[in-house]
């Protein structure tokens, strides 16, 4: 098969690192995989791909209208050589950009990726539905997301499907050489210490976690905070500020854009994640593949990731956040490895990223199939 990711950008998200997963285990079982990428982000990766087996093609689009036409026009010449059987787009730009191109050239598939049950406001669900018929399939990563997003009459239940995002288990694999050399490197001994990651939004919903991890540490004070997040919108000064007036911010550690999660992790001793929304979190599954205890708020796919294998809790509540935080900090470390572990097990039998891969590969061909 010929295939064709469109993209955002190909900036550190979890939608794009998860579009990247998909298209290097694509370009690895034998199909022709190349990438259309809207615009370019300070934050992008090195070098994120193996440029012997994919082609990126950079529009660098900015919001004008006359950028918007000329990007299209160079994409459809890009669908001109490549004449891919799938194109594949992600995110909501992404995927209003593809459905338009399916306007002005022809392609035999289009399918559509939700990553977020909030991708914006009415104008948005708008577009969606206004171009829903050009979209041969719509899927989304959460069965949450799915729900909200055909009440919003945003997708077509025929067209709807659900494929959660899923995890490179070799990739995402403890490892205590590393972890003993992490600490040491951030100078963590004999701290118990949480870890949460994503960009400084409001949809993390950070300030719900500082006066959740303020109550933790006034009765566990060993307890450490550790935030990786990028801050693209100047946010953090305010989270910095109400770190201090609740005398955590010597406790809280703001870690900024890192590429080393897997050592963050490995140094960590449990998970939190307090977003306010979300699709399926990446940085959860990745955590829980890493065999870390997890405490989430129970947003999006967050449950359906979790299952049993962690601690659920309401969002935009401190004190139910807090106590759940607490409560597994004071466990004994056996109690802790064992939750670790089953959720390693439950990313391994339901989020591979190997099996994830071959249920993409039977949807593309089976949607060419019918269009043949």
């Amino acid at each position: 098969m010929r295939i064709l990711y469109v993209l955002t950008s190909l900036g550190i998200g979890g939608a794009e690192r998860q579009t990247l997963a998909h298209a290097r285990r694509m370009a690895g079982r034998g199909h022709q995989v190349r990438l259309i990428v809207l615009r370019r982000l300070p934050e992008e990766w090195p070098a994120p791909l193996p440029p012997a087996a994919l082609t990126i093609d950079r529009l660098d689009l900015s919001k004008s209208a006359a950028a918007a036409v000329r990007g299209l026009l160079r994409a459809r010449q890009c669908l001109r050589s490549f004449r891919p059987g799938v194109v594949h787009s992600h995110g909501f730009h992404a995927n209003i950009f593809a459905r338009l191109l399916r306007c002005i050239a022809p392609m035999p598939v289009i399918v559509s990726t939700v990553h977020n049950v909030y991708e914006g406001g009415w104008r948005r669900m708008l577009a969606y539905r206004l171009t829903n018929r050009l979209s041969t399939r719509t899927t989304t990563v959460s069965e949450a997301a799915a729900r909200r997003f055909v009440l919003l009459r945003a997708i077509s239940p025929r067209r709807c499907l659900v494929l959660p995002n899923a995890i490179e288990l070799a990739e995402f694999a403890p490892d205590l050489r590393r972890r003993v050399s992490t600490r040491a490197t951030m100078g963590a001994p004999g701290h118990f210490v949480w870890l949460a990651a994503g960009r400084i939004v409001p949809a993390k919903d950070y300030r719900t976690l500082l006066r959740a991890f303020a109550r933790v540490q006034g009765s566990l004070p060993q307890t450490r905070l550790w935030i990786a997040g990028e801050d693209r919108a100047n946010h953090l000064p305010a989270l910095q500020s109400l770190a201090r007036e609740l005398r955590i911010d010597g406790a809280v550690r703001w870690l900024g854009l890192r590429r080393d999660l897997t050592a963050l992790l490995d140094a960590a001793d449990a998970f939190v994640l307090g977003s306010a929304w979300e699709g399926m979190p990446l940085a959860l599954a990745e955590a829980m593949a890493m065999a870390k205890p997890v405490v989430a708020t129970d947003v999006g796919g967050v449950r359906e990731l979790v299952g049993g294998a962690g601690v659920v809790v309401p969002p935009g509540n401190p004190q139910a956040l807090a106590a759940a935080m607490r409560q597994l900090a004071a466990e004994t470390p056996s109690v802790r490895e064992a939750l670790g572990r089953a959720a390693r097990a439950r990313i391994e039998q339901g989020f591979n990223l190997e099996v994830r891969a071959g249920e993409w590969e039977q949807l593309y061909q089976s949607l060419i199939a019918q269009r043949s």
